[in-house]
């Protein structure tokens, strides 16, 4: 029932099954919270990417989950690996072809690319390792579970703001983020769908790309703010480090502080910044901490031999300026990882 989980206590299942491992050895250590002599149940956890600021949340919910599960008496390791950069799909399929090799019990993955990922996810499933799959989808059926914002809602959100923030007309661009990310073009996707009940509004880019770094994204603001910066009334970014690049890059040509409207996707600690000070006026914010820690624990409830959700929707929201001091908001915007990152 458990495969590769050894002789791991489960608190979660039934009493008789605990009777039958204790029977077998299966001792609790009431200091640690942990089975005596049991081996961790070995769950590999692993991003698009480790430099920017949400898969430092997810991280954190990873973890969060990892030391409640050990504090119930259930022996976990999370091992946490990913690309330094989320473009770097090589990186990431040898990652995961590594772990199958190693034979972890379970991966849970945010795919860098909904189709390079499918073989090697597929490769996983048949060794009998099951993968959960978080953030950003993938085009295969071999995972147990997808647990994700709904991005087609969150750019559909932020289609709609920036309706209403340009009093439904004026010129708009789209700074998406890259080719094969299923994420973000569910919000590019969902943006456009939106837009198009505000017949006023004029889409004059949507077809350049961020890349996956702040610098690879300020170029790209760059260039197209050298075509249409003085034209152009509101953009979209979908994702942190596009916000961050096009910010930037709109306070040098004297177009921030609301004369471009800008909505961005994310909620890095320098969005946050510029919202407080006017050149943010919107950030569909997603919950990575939850995120993280809901993968593992529907992971673990796979192992566990549950029946789980094909799909989890781990929520959404707008903030701007006349919310973003609510509790639960600020939870979102300054989510408690150092609490569980050593």
């Amino acid at each position: 029932m458990f495969r590769g989980m050894k002789t791991s206590v489960f608190t979660a299942l039934s009493t008789l099954l605990m009777m039958v491992l204790a029977g077998c050895g299966g001792s609790t250590d009431s200091a640690s919270g942990n089975a005596g002599t049991s081996e961790a149940v070995q769950i590999a956890v692993i991003p698009k990417g480790t430099t920017h600021e949400f898969w430092r949340s997810i991280e954190a919910g990873a973890r969060k989950a990892e030391q409640e599960l050990n504090g119930q008496g259930t022996k976990v390791e999370i091992i946490w690996k990913g690309p330094l950069k989320e473009d770097d799909r090589d990186q990431q399929i040898q990652v995961v072809e590594n772990f199958t090799t190693r034979r972890v019990d379970g991966i849970v993955l945010a795919p860098l690319d909904s189709k390079a990922l499918v073989r090697p996810v597929e490769t996983a499933q048949k060794a009998g390792i099951p993968v959960v799959v978080i953030d950003s989808g993938l085009e295969s059926e071999a995972y147990a579970s997808f647990v994700a914002t709904d991005n087609f809602k969150g750019g559909q959100m932020a289609g709609e703001f920036m309706g209403k923030l340009l009093g439904e007309k004026g010129n708009v661009m789209l700074l998406r983020y890259a080719v094969g990310s299923a994420s973000t073009e569910k919000r590019e996707a969902g943006f456009l769908e939106a837009l198009k009940t505000f017949p006023e509004i004029k889409l004059i880019s949507s077809d350049q790309y961020a890349g996956p770094t702040r610098e690879t994204a300020y170029q790209a603001s760059q260039n197209l703010l050298n075509r249409f910066g003085k034209e152009v009334n509101g953009i979209f970014c979908v994702n942190e480090n596009s916000t961050i690049g096009m910010t930037k890059a709109l306070r040098e040509i004297g177009r921030g502080s609301g004369e471009v409207k800008m909505v961005g996707f994310d909620a890095g600690s320098q969005s946050i910044k510029d919202m407080e000070n006017g050149d943010v006026q919107g950030l569909v914010v997603q919950d990575p901490l939850r995120m993280g820690y809901e993968g593992v624990m529907t992971m673990m409830k796979r192992l566990g031999g549950e029946t789980v959700s094909r799909r989890i929707d781990t929520g959404v929201v707008m903030v701007t300026p006349e919310n973003r001091g609510n509790p639960e908001v600020q939870a979102l915007l300054h989510p408690p990882f150092d609490q569980y990152l050593k």
